[in-house]
């Protein structure tokens, strides 16, 4: 099959067992490919706790894996988050999609619960599960170091090893599926580790076309300014957003207290890149090469962690938020949750920390060797909630908000209520559009038309990861041109329509599964704060509360243009015509 290696790979860790599969028809025709096909194959087994044997964790890739189409090295993970309890997925960067493909498998569905420290390797189609006791104990750069991987890895740190519900897996040493602790379904399991090395190769069905639609995404790449202008975040990296957020006043300061933050610029993408001498670098099959190192071999930070280990913790040392970046790395934490979480714990305890304080933090939470660390390490919500200060927790289903505020940008403050995997900003992305005006320019102050638009960019996120694609190119290029590529590769005609339906599918069969596990309209909501405490306002920008009414009104009319009923379940109509009544 054009596209697709036909095969895949299912691991059972406690019968210490592989066994090389045919991918189902279905899921590729239905879902895709990458976090759809995940999402489908998890189904019903969402009402398991995460750390139970049979809850399986998935590594999948998509149709453009290992192709010539733009930014086509991605992959998704996907298992059910022990910070939230909802369904999860994580795209991530570096070779490891890449690779997977080119060993001949579509996806690993990893179930089962090894008795001692194991790991996976995968050479093609040698397939072996040995022993990593050797590992055990070991942060992310010593295990990398042992095992010398000539493809590519997907390592837990300690903080995997220790189950913080916050962990990441980190692939290739500093790409991070970060999201929700996915590094803590692998570690519950006792799989240290998973090295892959491929040879083989895809097969397109129409090159020549491929070749023509990568030249058209490309030309519309190098005329993008968010992309490849001067500030851009080729030029960059997504820490280019440091001062344009700043100058919207709505940089999360101090747990969200305030939206601006004097000192944001010593930690700018500018800077950064100044000061570090950063070169660009990126994930397999990626033109756009966002990833940046410094000339010693610093990882530079990412928007999000620049700014919550900066303006969110009130410090402007940019040398200890590329530490603290790097101490994440390493034990394999979320940076936004552990910076949450550390801005959390000061403003409960009225602390103002310094540097060495913020990063002792951080090792305290990995290691969980401390009470403190102990407490920290089951994110914001659980720790405000036993300190008595649930409203201090700025998190959406227990997923820490990213670093924009919601009351500078609306769209946003819904995109974070709906997001089937808590308070995620990449779920809809409303900032391409309230913010940097792709691909048209929405009022940022208004909640008039968001209902639609972010059911929409939900749907086209969905098929972007499923692809797999990442969403940057989307800044310049559209759905209308990645249709001509997955045709291209596949033989099968895509348009627009037909990804969007798609995407519409996985996204309310995610929405579905949450319900099986209570998740319903109360929980698609905002910390109080952000409804009756103002932002940091100037002569020129008024950063008002957010209206609790206007916001349900909007919540409301997502709802009715979704197809849920009034507690943001799906409807038996609408899983029935998106084909999914086999859910029910």
């Amino acid at each position: 099959m054009y596209g697709y290696a036909s095969k895949s790979l299912r691991i059972d860790l406690s019968a210490k067992k592989s066994e090389i599969v045919n991918t189902p028809i279905e899921l590729i025709e239905d879902y895709i490919g990458g976090r759809g096909m995940g999402v489908a194959l998890l189904g019903k087994r969402i009402t398991q706790n995460y750390d139970a044997p049979d809850m399986p964790l998935i590594f999948a890739s998509g149709p453009l894996v290992a192709t010539d189409a733009p930014t086509s090295g991605r992959s998704s993970v996907i298992s059910r988050s022990p910070l939230t309890g909802t369904i999860f997925d994580c795209s991530v960067g570096g070779r490891f999609g890449t690779e997977l493909r080119r060993a001949g498998f579509d996806f690993i569905e990893i179930t089962g619960m090894a008795d001692r420290w194991t790991m996976l390797s995968i050479n093609d189609q040698n397939v072996v599960i040995s022993d990593a006791e050797h590992l055990a104990g070991k942060n992310v750069g010593e295990a990398r170091t042992l095992l010398n991987t000539r493809g590519s890895d997907a390592i837990i740190g300690i903080a995997g090893e220790n189950q913080v519900v916050f962990a990441s897996i980190v692939f290739d040493g500093h790409y991070l599926a970060g999201r929700g602790g996915l590094g803590a379904v692998m570690g519950s399991k006792k799989l240290k580790a998973i090295s892959v090395k491929g040879s083989g190769s895809s097969d397109i069905f129409d090159p020549a076309a491929l070749k023509a639609s990568r030249e058209e995404i490309m030309r519309l790449l190098w005329a993008s300014q968010a992309i490849f202008g001067e500030l851009g975040i080729s030029e960059f990296g997504t820490a280019a957003l440091v001062d344009l957020i700043h100058s919207r006043r709505m940089e999360p300061t101090n747990n969200f207290r305030q939206t601006f933050y004097d000192s944001s610029s010593s930690y700018s993408g500018y800077n950064l890149k100044s000061h570090y001498k950063a070169k660009k670098t990126g994930c397999m099959g990626c033109p756009i090469l966002c990833k940046k190192i410094g000339e010693r071999g610093e990882v530079m930070p990412e928007y999000e962690t620049v700014s919550h280990f900066g303006a969110l913790n009130a410090n402007n040392n940019a040398a200890v938020i590329v530490e603290a970046n790097r101490l994440c790395n390493d034990y394999g934490l979320d940076t936004i949750t552990t910076a949450a979480t550390i801005s959390c714990f000061a403003e409960i305890g009225g602390e103002e920390l310094n540097s060495g304080e913020l990063l002792d933090l951080i090792r305290e939470i990995g290691e969980l060797k401390t009470d403190r660390g102990r407490m920290l390490s089951r994110g914001s919500r659980q720790y405000a909630l036993t300190a008595g200060k649930p409203q201090t927790s700025m998190s959406v289903k227990g997923l820490e908000l990213p670093a924009y505020d919601p009351r500078g940008a609306y769209g946003m403050a819904l995109a974070y209520a709906t997001s089937n995997r808590g308070g995620c900003h990449l779920r809809a992305y409303p900032i391409s559009h309230e913010i940097l005006r792709k691909p048209v320019a929405t009022d940022r102050f208004s909640f008039e038309g968001k209902a639609r638009i972010i059911k929409i960019a939900e749907d086209m996120n969905a098929v972007i990861d499923s692809l797999t694609a990442c969403k940057f190119v989307f800044f310049a290029a559209s759905l209308e041109e990645y249709a001509k590529s997955v045709s291209a590769v596949t033989g099968k005609v895509h348009d627009t329509q037909s990804l969007l339906r798609t995407g519409e599918r996985i996204y309310v069969l995610e929405r579905y599964l949450n319900s099986m596990n209570n998740i319903t309209s109360t929980d698609d909501d905002l910390p109080e704060r952000f409804f009756s405490e103002e932002g940091t306002s100037s002569a020129q920008i008024r950063v008002k509360p957010l209206s609790r009414q206007e916001f349900l009104n909007a919540r409301s009319n997502y709802y009715k243009i979704r197809g849920y009923d009034e507690q943001g379940v799906p409807t038996q109509a609408l899983m029935e015509g998106l084909g999914l009544g086999k859910y029910l």
